[in-house]
């Protein structure tokens, strides 16, 4: 077991000082008498130990708070690891034409975004020991998730991108910006940027532009071209709610995902199906390989409930035995 904050406990120290300032002071008096001969008939009783079980519940009550306070917690376990050394952030399109089903799951279209999604899920499963985050981009381009090692929250992060998160366009140059700036700081043997897109830029930083801020940083950029060529089957609703497809021509900018690529001695893919884009992902995967160690922590148990929940049983029973049994007056 371990404290998240560990300094909370020096508060317990206190308890013996406020204790001991409380007994010195005494209780108040419930009544108020001219002459002592008034009381003197009850002045053999035996003192009541009530007030003293009293209060103490009450220090016990507050001690076990000061102890959940210090958020105690169980750590699962810590294992050695082997970490690449190698940061990525993948970038994803998110503008509406990957909603295009021009890919091929189990003989079934499949739209570009969610074959997307599943090859980059696989990915990031090859790649346990590798620190990545992810791009949403379309207008804009937003972090969908910081870089990390805890993978699964990862694929929780990619499972929530969907099409009309961001408004429509496609910012390319505004996605390489923003990935590079989460890679600019860090000290990694290699920092990679994935970009997968199925347009051309038509808003935000110009993509060229970007690309020459992301050699400087020496940051190598894969750019993926997602879609078939020619015409694209999108989806549209028909009479009666009835799925129908209408022909989209492909905007596809394979030219500036070239130079990209060519400019941060990366490489331009073209993927047009399914089992191309896991190619792909394959080849980077290979391409891009190292080994340091060092050491992972697991996630934590959380049990500051073993000493809250306690404390306020004492607390309740504190109150109603004050209320009840041994209720003082006035």
């Amino acid at each position: 077991m371990t404290l998240a904050h560990p300094y909370a406990l020096l508060w317990l120290l206190l308890l013996p000082v406020l204790a001991w300032l409380k007994g010195r002071r005494g209780q108040g008096s419930a009544f108020l008498y001219s002459s002592v001969a008034l009381v003197r008939p009850i002045s053999g009783l035996s003192r009541s130990r009530a007030g003293a079980i009293l209060i103490n519940l009450r220090w016990l009550a507050l001690a076990l708070f000061i102890v959940a306070l210090a958020q105690p917690r169980l750590i699962k376990g810590e294992s050695n690891i082997k970490a690449s050394g190698i940061d990525i952030v993948i970038a994803i399109d998110l503008s509406g034409s990957m909603a295009s089903e021009d890919f091929e799951e189990k003989g079934e279209r499949v739209n570009r975004i969610n074959i997307a999604k599943e090859v980059v899920g696989k990915f990031i499963d090859n790649r346990p020991n590798d620190r990545i985050g992810l791009v949403a981009f379309a207008g804009r381009a937003y972090i969908a998730s910081p870089l990390t090692l805890d993978h699964d929250f990862l694929h929780q992060n990619l499972s929530r991108l969907r099409l009309g998160l961001i408004e429509d366009q496609t910012a390319i140059g505004s996605a390489l910006t923003a990935a590079a700036n989460r890679l600019r700081d860090l000290q990694s043997k290699s920092r990679i940027i994935i970009l997968m897109t199925d347009g051309q830029n038509n808003t935000g930083v110009q993509p060229m532009i970007a690309a020459e801020a992301v050699q400087s940083l020496g940051i190598k950029v894969y750019t993926v071209g997602v879609g078939i060529r020619g015409k694209a089957p999108f989806p549209t609703t028909g009479f009666f709610g009835r799925k129908t497809y209408a022909m989209m021509d492909v905007d596809l900018d394979e030219d500036t995902l070239t130079k990209i690529a060519n400019m941060t001695h990366g490489k331009y893919f073209r993927a047009d199906s399914t089992d191309t884009l896991r190619k792909i992902y394959a080849e980077i995967d290979r391409m891009e390989k190292t080994d340091a160690d060092v050491k992972k922590y697991q996630h934590y148990d959380e049990v500051f409930w073993w000493f809250a929940l306690p404390g306020l049983a004492v607390l309740f029973l504190e109150i109603i035995l004050g209320h009840t049994i041994w209720r003082k007056l006035p």
